[in-house]
């Protein structure tokens, strides 16, 4: 374990190409999310608490915090 503190080491990875973030638990890929919003879905259905994902200390993000998701804007209009 890296880090003793936070055994279960929850990495949300840097964008891909479309935007999309892997969700990975040490070796374990949990998930693939498109939003915030998919992220405290991925890890609820993990067992962790979603108020985990932007307040504690479970989630390392990498390429970017919560609110970066390339290629997503509220503005757009459909």
């Amino acid at each position: 374990m890296d880090n003793p503190a936070n055994p279960h080491r929850v990495v949300v990875h840097p964008p891909a190409l479309d935007g999309s973030r892997r969700v990975t638990e040490g070796d374990v890929t949990l998930g693939v999310a498109s939003h915030l919003d998919d992220v405290v879905e991925i890890l609820r259905l993990a067992g962790h608490d979603p108020v985990e994902v932007e307040e504690g200390g479970l989630v390392e993000w990498q390429g970017g915090g919560p609110d970066d998701w390339p290629g997503l804007s509220e503005d757009e209009e459909v």
